[in-house]
């Protein structure tokens, strides 16, 4: 598979930003480039550890990546970033259920980690999933942007830059649960749990890569607030801004409100 070259590109502070001209495109690049670092973490450490993130937004990035040869997928351990907490385990919006759908069920990995939705105790479940991803240091996390900003389930205004934790339990922002109801994974907002355990950003932020994902016309005004109002826990994708080992991969879109040059 050819990479698709960027139709725009341009960097805000430290992170560098590529527009694709289509959703479909932008997931092929990102999956080629997700390829390649998984190629290289196998190479040197013998595994490569992912956290991915799931959303329809996510789809032509998954798709395009279980697609792709030359991936030994038996020395991959997954991770995920949130889990809705007591949502039963067949239910359509299950995050697990649908990296298996989408991903999981095609490549086989040497490991899945599900974060669980049904602990006993929630607080030794984090603790746990913590333990698990100090244990095998990731090397790539593919992300992307909610329609208010977050990050995995970080929303404003309970996202922390500096959180002591790499997993919590949080409530979930109303603008987040109407967001699945929008994407089809609900049928009511009564419906939409209000509490999940999500990945914090400095666990989000750990890995040796970030690949940030954000197509469709729904996440413009996220991008727009993101990469040109100032970083701050109001929009937590702005925090991308400050690190060295991200890249944002839009469509047309997504990119539809900021001035970029061709």
């Amino acid at each position: 598979m050819t990479a698709p070259k960027p139709i725009k590109t341009t960097q805000v502070d430290q992170l560098p930003v590529a527009v694709y001209d289509s959703n479909a495109a932008l997931g092929q690049a990102a999956a080629l480039e997700a390829r390649q670092i998984i190629r290289q973490a196998i190479a040197e450490n013998g595994q490569a550890n992912l956290i991915l993130a799931t959303g329809n937004s996510q789809l032509t990035f998954l798709e395009a990546l279980r697609e792709l040869d030359n991936i030994d997928w038996s020395n991959v351990n997954i991770f995920h970033m949130d889990e809705y907490l007591n949502l039963p385990p067949n239910h359509p919006a299950s995050f697990p259920l649908f990296l298996h759908r989408h991903f999981l069920d095609y490549v086989q990995p040497g490991t899945f980690f599900p974060i669980p939705g049904h602990p006993d105790d929630v607080e030794q479940a984090c603790s746990d999933y913590e333990a698990l991803l100090t244990q095998y240091p990731v090397d790539l996390v593919a992300l992307g942007f909610g329609e208010n900003g977050h990050l995995a389930f970080n929303d404003p205004p309970y996202a922390d830059f500096n959180d002591p934790a790499w997993v919590k339990v949080i409530a979930l922002a109303e603008a987040s649960r109407r967001q699945q109801v929008g994407e089809g994974h609900f049928n009511s907002l009564n419906e939409v749990p209000t509490h999940a355990i999500t990945l914090t950003i400095p666990a989000l932020l750990a890995p040796r890569h970030v690949l940030c994902l954000v197509p469709e016309a729904r996440k413009a005004e996220a991008v727009r607030a993101c990469l040109t109002e100032p970083v701050d826990e109001s929009r937590p994708g702005s925090i991308l801004r400050r690190v060295d080992h991200a890249k944002l991969f839009l469509d047309p879109d997504s990119a539809a409100l900021l001035t970029i040059a061709d």
